[in-house]
């Protein structure tokens, strides 16, 4: 489904009420809510709205876990950590209980050794078999301008891993990324991308309506086996979707 908002403002408040539904829901019918986080800038005025006094109030957070759909290998107070950035926005000011929040262990080192921890740690918490991916309550996902999504890279040795977790080489930023896999992300039972700006106008219409090409486009290989997949879009990033219609103002 994809769901067209007014300005970036409107998308914030959508993915806010979409986190509070799905919270309630889940809570409701399992005693937890597990929500595998982005990192980006498109997802930080969401994690404030949800720490504000609006939204607050609506989640049951001692039964919110939090984990990371990838991480860069940088210390947690790093200004470019995935988790940091989502600890000063929203973490520190909700009452979750510390033992809720899954960070990836970055302090392990070596990347393949941060992926493997983190694996581990995904295994125990999902109580999972071997060879089981996890299966989410949320994901949330962003959308780069070159079709990546997490730290699924184009080109990159990650789009063909079957595990849970990897750590990804990506030469052109000359760096490793800790990222869920294709078929750990696409376990979830609830995936929202999360699309907005005029930079994103081309990639966006390549990933929906262009051939699929997914080591070229990682975004196409998400494709939920038992979930439901949603595009929250804003006006400039949809601009050259071909209309279907009635339009979801």
């Amino acid at each position: 489904e994809i769901v067209v908002c007014s300005d970036a403002e409107e998308l914030n408040r959508r993915t806010a009420e979409q986190f509070v539904r799905l919270a309630r829901e889940s809570v409701a019918a399992t005693g937890r809510f597990t929500v595998a986080l982005s990192g980006g800038s498109t997802p930080k005025p969401i994690y404030s709205l949800l720490a504000g006094r609006t939204f607050q109030p609506l989640v049951p957070w001692s039964r919110v876990y939090f984990f990371w759909g990838d991480e860069r290998c940088v210390p947690p107070d790093h200004p470019e950590s995935n988790y940091g950035m989502a600890r000063v926005t929203m973490l520190d000011k909700l009452p979750v209980p510390t033992e809720n929040v899954y960070p990836v262990p970055t302090e392990e080192g070596n990347a393949q050794r941060v992926a493997a921890e983190y694996e581990r740690i995904l295994s125990a918490f999902f109580d999972l078999n071997e060879g089981q991916q996890p299966r989410f309550d949320l994901i949330l996902l962003g959308m780069g301008e070159d079709g990546h999504t997490a730290s699924l890279f184009p080109g990159t040795a990650a789009l063909q891993e079957r595990g849970t977790v990897t750590a990804n080489d990506i030469q052109k930023l000359g760096t490793h990324r800790i990222t869920l896999t294709i078929p750990a992300i696409n376990q979830a039972a609830h995936i929202v991308f999360l699309v907005s700006g005029p930079s994103k106008t081309r990639v966006l219409k390549e990933v929906l309506e262009g051939q699929y090409q997914p080591t070229r486009l990682p975004s196409q290989s998400i494709q939920p086996v038992e979930g439901t997949l949603l595009f929250l879009v804003d006006r400039a990033a949809a601009s050259e979707l071909t209309p279907t219609g009635d339009p979801q103002e």
